[in-house]
């Protein structure tokens, strides 16, 4: 078991490093960060964030660099190797100028960051030189014209299509329904502002399934190799209503399957919107 210093809530956790062998956590306005072989804490950055960090994700190609994401709406680019500290370790900081969801790497060598905030936006940066590619604010409006469904109420997570080199954008609606919208925009050559970007007309659409809020989409095409892929599985969600979906390519109908658990089932609250833009 890894503890913080002061028990302090853990909101997102990553496993990377040079050898594969940190754990790195998000914490109030601090990255912890763990060997996970003897379980001992090996440092604690406070200066880079001056809120809760919601998010840390290690590099999938550059398993040293770590980056941070908060509510005070920074992303913070890390080098871990060697004694990590406050003074020598933080390479780059992004300004998003929002609080912020999630965040995650994709592109061919992993080289673009999408970034998604409470208040459903969504951008685009290189990490590595820390600069804004693409912005998309008005990306809920944008993406319930291209829908049948009455309005996309919030995003839940982006997903990448290597194959293809096509980054998906998930929303979905508080009765439960899920689209996959296609992102697409112009790169920066470094020296401009950053472009408008355009979400595309709903690719995929996941219906009846869920009755509340969906909170979390895993789809196994990010694992290559995983024997889950060979039964066409398309992705898992996860809900308010405490159902875990499981949806499959071809026969949907056939296929989808959920299992409810009465423990998970939150009570609706009065005020649902109020609720939904909570930071977490």
């Amino acid at each position: 078991m890894l503890r913080g210093p002061s028990s302090e809530e853990i909101f997102s956790f990553s496993i990377g490093g040079s050898t594969g062998d940190l754990v790195a956590a998000g914490s109030k306005a601090q990255v912890l960060f763990w060997d996970w072989r003897n379980q001992r804490q090996v440092a604690c950055l406070e200066e880079c964030h001056m809120e809760d960090v919601t998010q840390v994700r290690f590099h999938p190609n550059c398993e040293d660099k770590l980056v941070s994401a908060s509510v005070d709406g920074l992303m913070c680019v890390i080098d871990t190797k060697g004694n990590i500290n406050d003074d020598d370790q933080l390479e780059s900081v992004m300004n998003v100028g929002t609080s912020i969801a999630r965040i995650g790497f994709f592109g061919a060598s992993n080289k673009s960051l999408w970034c998604l905030t409470h208040i459903e936006t969504l951008s685009i940066w290189n990490w590595e030189d820390a600069l804004q590619e693409a912005v998309f604010g008005n990306a809920r409006e944008t993406a319930s014209a291209s829908w049948n469904l009455p309005h996309v109420d919030y995003f839940v997570d982006c997903h990448y299509s290597l194959p293809n080199d096509n980054l998906w954008l998930i929303g979905g609606t508080n009765d439960g329904s899920l689209g996959y919208f296609p992102v697409n925009y112009s790169r920066s050559n470094g020296q401009g502002q950053p472009s408008a970007g355009i979400i595309g007309p709903v690719g995929a659409s996941l219906e009846g399934g869920h009755g509340g809020v969906v909170r979390s989409v895993w789809s196994p095409f990010n694992m290559r190799g995983d024997p889950v892929i060979e039964q066409n599985i398309f992705v898992w969600t996860g809900g308010e209503d405490g159902r875990l979906c499981c949806w499959s390519e071809g026969d949907i109908s056939a296929k989808n399957q959920a299992w409810i658990s009465a423990g998970l089932i939150m009570k609706p609250l009065k005020n649902s919107k109020q609720h939904r833009h909570r930071p977490y």
